[in-house]
């Protein structure tokens, strides 16, 4: 008998614990842990890091009012109440690239080990969470292993260690494991839209000598992409992604896409832009930037970028769908309000084509150009 599902096997963002990527530090005082985060973040400035600690106030009263202070150089201090819930936690960390967790008072995914002489206790005592320990730190050199801990995990002794001076390579040690989650990056050709004002299906039409929508998708592939063809109606096609967001435009393929695979970012391309070619879409990959929520074209003189050619990162999604929450199913509002990566080049490339006037024009100027 087959077992039943009750919700829907949606496919999940890849988390660790609390976040997408972290890492618990533990074996010394909350002191030498918190130091050495916030030098590690001064050498990692590139990137959105996080610390999740637990408050040292011995006695403190549950806030009635939540405060939020901002100051106008962009800081916020909150004050408010709640619990550990690590579904709120992945929320709150969605958009950093990297969770530091105080590990005296949180078990996190993986670890770093501080061996500290005077801590041999507590470390036996959180013996089990020390289950995937990425390197070791010595706080003298001298210092040698503790015997249970060599008992229990044989492999500690082929771990990099480091003296807790060694900042440096510290922080190019978690650079690596940043890294390691870099999202790969997928095409998404939207061939969608109703294409009212041109009067025929815009992704049909032949600028190239093929049509507009398979010289988008062969541009993308061209740059080493796996690339899908965005759809309104069901399809059974591999490479069609179906809309379940649905009368929502670019917007809900864009979605549509996070919702297939979450763990991916999106080069979201338009087939109403004929001009982008290969080079535009090697640069954007280059100038590409995953701790940003996406990476997106502006035309130089323009006011605001182009979202229909623009890598959405898998952290956009959160955000999408907090701006659909709202009532907004705009993906240029989305990135204007948010931290996004620009890349600006000669507004020519990306002149929308939505009348058969237009199109006209621009297949003439395009085959004067390639003749």
């Amino acid at each position: 008998m087959d077992k039943h599902q009750k919700h829907t096997n949606l496919k999940r963002r890849e988390n660790d614990s609390f976040a997408s990527n972290e890492i618990s530090i533990l074996g010394t005082n909350c002191g030498i842990i918190s130091d050495l985060v916030h030098k590690v973040s001064e050498q990692l400035s590139n990137y959105k890091l996080a610390y999740f600690d637990a408050s040292h106030t011995k006695d403190a009263l549950k806030n009635k009012l939540s405060e939020y202070t901002f100051h106008h150089e962009g800081n916020l201090q909150i004050k408010t109440s709640g619990n550990i819930n690590k579904f709120e936690q992945r929320l709150q960390f969605a958009q950093h690239d990297f969770v530091f967790i105080n590990g005296n008072h949180y078990q996190g995914a993986k670890q770093i080990l501080i061996l500290d002489e005077e801590k041999e206790a507590s470390v036996l005592k959180r013996l089990e969470q020390l289950d995937s320990i990425q390197f070791v730190i010595k706080l003298k050199k001298e210092t040698i292993s503790f015997d249970f801990l060599e008992e229990k995990y044989p492999q500690i002794k082929e771990l990099k260690c480091y003296t807790i001076n060694e900042v440096t390579k510290i922080s190019m040690h978690i650079a690596a494991l940043i890294q390691e989650k870099k999202a790969i990056v997928n095409g998404l050709v939207l061939v969608g839209g109703k294409s009212s004002r041109m009067g025929t299906n815009k992704s049909a039409l032949d600028y190239h000598g093929i049509p507009q929508k398979t010289f988008a998708k062969n541009i993308l592939e061209n740059n080493k992409l796996e690339t899908y063809f965005s759809v309104q109606n069901t399809s059974e096609n591999e490479h069609e992604i179906s809309d379940t967001f649905l009368n929502l435009g670019p917007f809900g393929g864009i979605c549509s896409a996070f919702q297939t695979d979450p763990n991916t970012a999106w080069l979201v391309l338009a087939t109403d832009l004929p001009f982008i070619d290969e080079t535009v879409i090697q640069l954007l990959l280059e100038k590409r930037n995953p701790s940003k929520v996406a990476t997106a074209i502006k035309g130089k003189g323009n006011e605001f970028v182009e979202p229909l050619i623009t890598i959405y990162e898998p952290k956009a999604y959160p955000i999408l769908l907090q701006y659909l929450a709202q009532g907004y199913s705009c993906p240029r509002k989305m990135l204007i309000n948010s931290d996004v990566e620009i890349v600006e080049i000669d507004a020519s490339f990306i002149r929308n084509v939505n009348t058969p006037k237009e199109f006209e024009l621009a297949k003439r100027e395009i085959s004067n150009k390639n003749g």
